[in-house]
């Protein structure tokens, strides 16, 4: 399990990084990996890399460590390794630390703290079943296609358009076989799941869930507050 939690959350704002922002009295890294392991299959092994910021080891990481630990409930190690300055080279980063016997990569933002356990769990045996597999929904408003100017272009038929969510889920063998195919055709994907479609493989997908949203902006915060204590993710 790759937790993502090396950006520094520019568009939120703020002297704290997202990963470390309070969701219910734990930080959305917490949050996530509480319900990362909830979600693993019955007597699967696993290990947790949170993928952190070099700058936020001897602040946050030596802050929060312990309440990490605590929060994956001594079902799996936990391990901090240096984030990249993209997703990408995080995403490689935490490939390369994964232990060698690992079967399955699966890739979570960290500020999507409220996942769900049932979808995120038919996600991972998706990709058992398929190579790859991903959470997402069906885009439910019509969509505008916008020029620079503001003003709108075309209506995109929205019939076949879902919204990607993490977590993904990759067999590692073929993540490898994506990751040095990216790397040498210099294609820089916004998820984890379009490496493997550049390679033309097939792609799963689970429907998600609208509460696992990501905090973007500060508005998001409040919102995922309410749903934790609504008890609704």
């Amino acid at each position: 399990m790759l937790l993502l939690a090396a950006g520094r959350g520019t568009r939120f704002g703020g002297p704290v990084p997202k990963a470390w922002l309070p969701l219910g009295g734990r930080t959305l890294l917490a949050r996530s990996a509480e319900r990362l392991v909830q979600a693993l299959p019955d007597g699967a092994a696993a290990e947790a890399l949170a993928l952190v910021h070099t700058d936020d080891r001897p602040t946050y990481v030596a802050q929060h460590r312990a309440d990490v630990e605590r929060a994956l409930g001594g079902r799996c190690p936990l391990r901090f390794v240096d984030g990249g300055a993209t997703r990408q080279e995080s995403l490689q980063n935490g490939l390369a630390a994964c232990s060698p016997d690992v079967d399955l990569v699966l890739v979570h933002d960290a500020a999507r703290a409220l996942l769900p356990i049932g979808s995120t769990r038919a996600c991972i045996a998706a990709a058992a079943a398929h190579g790859a597999a991903l959470l997402a929904l069906p885009a439910p408003d019509t969509l505008k296609k916008v020029s620079a100017a503001g003003l709108v272009e075309a209506t995109v038929d929205r019939a076949g358009v879902w919204l990607a969510q993490t977590p993904q889920v990759i067999r590692r063998d073929l993540l490898l076989r994506a990751m040095a195919h990216a790397a040498r055709t210099g294609f820089v994907g916004t998820d984890d799941v379009s490496l493997v479609e550049r390679l033309g493989e097939p792609v799963a997908v689970v429907r998600g869930s609208p509460t696992n949203l990501k905090i973007t902006a500060p508005a998001d915060l409040p919102l995922a507050e309410a749903i934790l204590a609504a008890n609704l993710a």
